[in-house]
């Protein structure tokens, strides 16, 4: 029997060990699988801070296009402010000069005047230049010619200025309204007579 007992001893060792053998396995099994869920638990924490500047940097950009979009309608809506401030000196003007009772022609001629100072210098506060180009040579791009006159002048030129043109910061804002000279047309030569006969 003392044999039998030390087979079922060494039957029990080897069961035991093989046991402890496949815990351990189990734990080491474990230790790289929790490693990797904590891997992943970063992974995820990375991701959700990632999505979170993404969607901060998303309604910043929303919100600078959108305070954009406010100030260029205000440009528009606005862009003329200051011109029509200078253009209200003009008005004054003009009001103050109707308004004066009993005017005389002097008076009213000093008011025009006046206005005009006023409205001059607001254009020129505003970069709108008058285009008056009698006898210079005609350009297309500033000026629109309405008729041709033969003209001791050479041709192409400017010789006569219906209506003047304005340029704001060399754009043109209206064309001036011009006659340009022609080169004179000589009279056919007359056929020579010849006696008949």
């Amino acid at each position: 029997m003392s044999s039998n007992s030390d087979q079922g001893s060494q039957v029990s060792v080897p069961i035991e060990a093989e046991a402890h053998a496949a815990q351990e396995g189990i734990s080491e099994q474990a230790a790289p699988a929790a490693h990797l869920a904590q891997l992943l638990k970063e992974a995820e924490d990375e991701a959700a801070q990632l999505k979170d500047a993404w969607l901060r940097a998303k309604a910043e950009t929303d919100n600078v296009r959108k305070q954009a979009q406010n100030d260029i309608a205000k440009a528009h809506k606005y862009a003329i402010e200051k011109f029509a401030q200078e253009l209200l000196n003009v008005r004054d003007a003009l009001e103050l000069t109707l308004a004066t009772p009993n005017a005389t022609i002097e008076a009213l001629r000093d008011g025009v005047e006046l206005t005009l100072k006023n409205l001059n210098a607001a254009f020129e506060r505003e970069r709108i230049a008058e285009i008056n180009p009698q006898g210079q040579k005609y350009d297309p791009h500033r000026h629109q010619a309405m008729t041709m006159i033969e003209s001791e002048q050479p041709a192409g030129t400017v010789v006569q200025v219906f209506q003047k043109g304005y340029l704001l910061n060399d754009r043109v804002l209206r064309p001036a309204l011009v006659a340009v000279a022609k080169a004179r047309e000589t009279p056919p030569a007359a056929p020579s007579s010849t006696p008949a006969g």
